[in-house]
C-alpha cells in the first residue's frame, strides 16, 4: 500500500470518450450540444468520496474531468500527474456507449501500457455482460490488458473502488447488475464551471430517475438500468438547481429515459414550479417520455409549470406492425395526435424519435409514411434512427443466438449506420433511404408547414428554423447525427484510428480547408435560405386575418389507412 503523505494527492481522472467518423477520426467540436450525465454522475460521486477522504485523512483526492466531444484528452499529463505520486491514481473511462468503445480501449491501451491503473464501465460492457451467456470478444481483450470492467451502477460503491485502486489492489470485473441502487440521499450529477462552459445550449444534465417498465426489443435502458423506477427526491432536485445557479445554469436535460415513469414524477416538478416562483428563475427543461404521458393526470400541465420547454417522444413508428414486432405495444398510433397536440397547447417544441429498418420496411412505405407524419401529425422535429441492434438489448441477443451477420465494428453502432441485414433492402438501399427520408422531412415546403403551425400555437417561427440548422443542417453538412452535434468541428490530423495511416499535414490541412469552405458555406446558404423563409412566414402571419389550421391541427382522426 502507498504510503500516505498530504504531497502525493490521489489523481482521479474521469474521461468519457468520443468516437471516431467515418474517415476515423474523432467526433469533437469546440462546443458539444449534450452533456454526459455519466460524467455528471461520477464527477459528483467522487466529490462526495473526496469530501468524505475515503482514502483517508492524509490523501487528497484530485479530480479532473474530461469529455472528448468537446475537450482534448491530455494523455502525458495525466500520466507524469500519477507517476509523479507516490499514492497513484485512476483512470476511468466513463459512460462507454457501444460506438466509443473503440476508442475507449485505444486510450486505455495508452494508459496501460505505462501501467497506469484503468477502470472501464458504461451501457456496453453492463449490457454485454446482463444480457450475453459468453464474455464477447471486445470485453475479453479489455481484460487482457489489465483493465477494470465495472458493470451496473456506482452509487454506493465508488468510496470501495477508490480503495482498491490505491491498494493497487483492483479486481478484474465488478458485476453489480443484478444489485442496481437506491438513488435517494446519493451524490447528485455535478460538472464544474470549465467543463460546463463547453456545452451549449443546455450545459446542465440530471437523471431524476432510472428504469423503464417497457420491454422494448431494440432498447438497452431496461437491460442495463432495469424495469423498475428508481427516483431521486425532490430535496436532491431543489439542491442541485440552487448549487447550479452560482455557475448561472438554468438550461438542463433531466436524462431519464422515461420520465413519465419516474414515480415521483409529480413531487418534482412541484418543486421545481415552486423554485421557479420563489427565486424568480425561468429553469427551463428538456425530458423524455413515452406516447402515453397526456393520460397521465396533470403531467402535461405541470411540467410546463415546471419550465419543460422541450419533449422528447419515441413516437418509433406509425406502423401497428413495426410497432408490433419491437415489443412496443405502449404505442397506440390512433393516440399519437392527442399526444401531440398536449404539448403544442402548452407552447412546448416536441421532438419524436423515428426508426427506420423494421422488417417490412421498403424504402416505398417508409417515404409514404413520413408524408403522412408531415400531413397528419403537428410534431416539430424528426429524429431518424437506424434500427441498430445494440449489445444490451434483446434484438442483439436474438440476433447473436441466431448467428445473424453483425457489423464487427463496434465504431459504427451509433444509430445512423446499418449494422444488420435486412430482409428487403440491401445496406446500400437502407442507408440510402435513412437520408432520403431526413431530406423527405426537412424539405422547404415542410419547414413552411412547421414555421406556421408554430405560429397558430402562439409560438415563435424562429425557433422552427433554429432547429433546422442544428439538426437537419449537423446531418446534411457535417456528416454526423445531430444528437452526437455541436458547433464548431475541430479535427486534429493525430486523433485518428490506428489502423488507418496518419496523413501527412499538407494534404490533411489543405483538405480540412477544403471541407471547412464546403461545409460552412453550404450551412450559411442553406441558413439564409431557411432565414428568408422565416421572415416571410413571419410576415404573412401577422398579417393574416384568420390563423393558420391544417389538417394535423383538427380533432383526432385516424392515422390514414396505409399506415394502419
Amino acid at each position: 500500500m502507498p504510503a500516505a503523505s498530504p504531497r502525493h494527492p490521489f489523481y482521479l481522472e474521469l474521461v468519457k470518450p468520443s468516437h471516431y467518423d467515418d474517415q476515423g477520426y474523432l467526433i469533437r467540436w469546440v462546443k458539444a450540444w449534450i452533456p454526459s450525465n455519466s460524467l455528471a454522475c461520477l464527477y459528483g460521486l467522487a466529490r462526495r468520496a473526496a469530501e468524505e477522504k475515503a482514502l483517508g485523512t492524509e490523501v487528497e483526492i484530485r479530480i479532473q474531468a474530461y469529455d472528448e466531444t468537446n475537450s482534448r484528452v491530455p494523455v502525458e499529463r495525466i500520466v507524469r500527474r500519477i507517476q509523479s505520486s507516490a499514492n497513484g491514481g485512476l483512470v476511468c473511462l466513463v459512460g462507454v456507449q457501444t460506438n466509443q468503445f473503440p476508442r475507449a480501449l485505444d486510450l486505455a491501451r495508452r494508459f496501460r501500457a505505462v501501467g497506469i491503473q484503468v477502470a472501464l464501465g458504461g451501457f456496453h460492457v453492463s449490457g454485454s455482460l446482463a444480457m450475453l451467456p459468453e464474455t464477447p470478444a471486445e470485453i475479453r481483450e479489455a481484460m487482457e490488458l489489465g483493465i477494470t470492467l465495472f458493470a451496473g451502477e456506482l452509487e454506493g460503491r465508488f468510496a470501495d473502488l477508490l480503495r482498491a485502486a490505491h491498494r493497487q489492489r483492483l479486481e478484474p470485473v465488478y458485476n453489480y447488475m443484478a444489485d442496481l441502487p437506491s438513488l435517494q440521499g446519493q451524490a447528485m450529477p455535478y460538472l464544474p464551471p470549465e467543463l460546463t462552459r463547453r456545452y451549449a445550449p443546455m450545459p446542465g444534465s440530471f437523471d431524476a430517475g432510472r428504469g423503464c417498465p417497457f420491454l422494448c426489443s431494440f432498447c438497452t435502458i431496461i437491460n442495463v438500468q432495469g424495469r423498475k423506477s428508481r427516483y431521486r427526491d425532490a430535496d436532491d432536485v431543489e439542491r442541485l438547481l440552487r448549487a447550479n445557479l452560482a455557475q448561472d445554469i438554468r438550461h438542463y436535460f433531466i436524462t431519464d429515459d422515461n420520465f413519465a415513469r419516474n414515480r415521483n414524477w409529480e413531487p418534482i416538478f412541484d418543486r421545481i414550479a415552486r423554485l421557479r416562483r420563489e427565486l424568480g428563475v425561468k429553469f427551463n427543461f428538456t425530458i423524455q417520455v413515452d406516447t402515453q404521458c397526456h393520460t397521465l393526470p396533470n403531467f402535461v400541465d405541470k411540467a410546463r409549470q415546471a419550465g419543460v420547454s422541450r419533449v422528447f417522444l419515441g413516437l418509433e413508428n406509425i406502423r401497428q406492425e413495426n410497432l408490433a414486432s419491437a415489443r412496443k405495444k405502449q404505442n397506440k398510433i390512433q393516440d399519437y395526435r392527442d399526444m401531440l397536440l398536449a404539448w403544442q397547447r402548452k407552447r412546448v417544441t416536441t421532438y419524436c424519435g423515428y426508426i427506420i429498418g423494421f422488417p417490412e420496411d421498403t424504402p416505398e412505405r417508409v417515404l409514404a409514411d413520413i408524408e403522412i407524419i408531415k400531413r397528419e401529425l403537428p410534431l416539430d422535429i424528426l429524429e431518424l434512427f437506424c434500427l441498430t441492434p445494440l449489445p444490451g438489448s434483446a434484438d442483439h441477443k436474438v440476433l447473436s443466438e441466431q448467428g445473424a451477420a453483425l457489423e464487427p465494428d463496434l465504431n459504427f453502432y451509433d444509430l445512423e449506420h446499418v449494422c444488420t441485414t435486412h430482409p428487403k433492402m440491401s445496406k446500400e438501399e437502407w442507408l440510402g433511404l435513412y437520408r432520403q427520408a431526413w431530406d423527405a422531412y426537412y424539405c422547404m415546403e415542410h419547414l413552411e408547414t412547421l414555421m406556421r403551425r408554430a405560429t397558430a400555437f402562439d409560438r415563435n417561427p424562429k425557433r422552427i428554423m433554429e432547429i433546422a440548422l442544428e439538426f437537419y443542417g449537423c446531418l446534411r453538412f457535417e456528416g454526423v447525427h445531430p444528437l452526437q452535434g455541436g458547433f464548431i468541428r475541430r479535427k486534429l490530423r493525430t486523433e485518428r484510428r490506428p489502423h488507418l495511416p496518419l496523413e501527412k499535414p499538407f494534404p490533411f490541412y489543405r483538405r480540412r480547408v477544403a471541407e471547412g469552405l464546403s461545409t460552412y458555406g453550404g450551412l450559411a446558404l442553406y441558413a439564409w435560405r431557411v432565414w428568408r423563409l422565416y421572415r416571410r412566414v413571419r410576415r404573412e402571419q401577422q398579417a393574416a386575418r384568420h390563423p393558420y389550421v391544417d389538417e394535423s391541427m383538427r380533432p383526432r382522426v385516424e392515422l390514414t389507412e396505409t399506415a394502419s
